[in-house]
């Protein structure tokens, strides 16, 4: 049965974050600071480095009763049993994907504009991630979307949205005030020196938006 998570606090992983710390370590305590998601992305990771890595993160997010999405293999998704996969512009179509995965697969899309949006829509997504709202450092090529831009897509969504890209314990409100489910953040969470504190000040944060 497909998984009905939580948006607001969505990590999503980086090895080039971690200044040293092992990702376990740093996903856990993210988990015991309040993450509501998280997402394995390992661009540089050999499929079997994936694979063995997504297995412990899996084991770990259960343990927190969180889901677990893979970055774009869909493969690895079914091998560990993750609660879905997100794909990116350039991945394998959402249409494509929902008919390997089935309906008990989430499938996020990334969408930087109003008709990526309305197409990841029409061809099955569960959720959007959307930006970059503030700019990212992780990913160069990407053009910055803003609150305001961020704020257009959740006025026509029909659903779920998250805002990504530069999110920070300091804008987190910004993105949720402009209508976001919640915030995929990644350097944000997993380059702070105290992980749980920042992840807890996020939480409370998004408190404030609880329906």
């Amino acid at each position: 049965m497909k998984a009905q998570p939580d948006y607001s606090i969505y990590l999503v992983t980086d090895d080039g974050c971690l200044q040293g710390r092992t990702l376990i370590d740093c996903v856990r305590e993210a988990l015991e600071g309040g993450v509501t998601l998280v997402q394995y992305r390992a661009k540089t990771a050999s499929s079997a480095e994936m694979y063995a890595e997504a297995l412990q993160l899996k084991a770990l997010c259960d343990s927190f009763n969180v889901p677990l999405i893979i970055n774009d293999r869909l493969d690895i998704a079914m091998a560990v049993g993750a609660a879905g996969v997100h794909l990116g512009q350039d991945d394998l179509p959402c249409a494509a994907a929902r008919k390997i995965l089935g309906e008990d697969y989430l499938i996020g899309v990334s969408a930087h504009n109003p008709a990526e949006a309305k197409a990841a829509l029409q061809n099955g997504a569960d959720y959007l991630g959307c930006g970059a709202v503030f700019g990212t450092a992780t990913k160069a090529d990407v053009q910055k979307l803003g609150t305001d831009g961020l704020a257009a897509i959740c006025r026509e969504k029909g659903l779920p949205v998250v805002g990504i890209g530069g999110v920070t314990a300091d804008n987190y409100r910004e993105v949720r005030a402009a209508g976001a489910d919640g915030a995929a953040i990644v350097s944000g969470i997993l380059a702070q020196s105290d992980i749980r504190a920042t992840v807890k000040a996020i939480a409370k944060v998004s408190q404030e938006f609880a329906k």
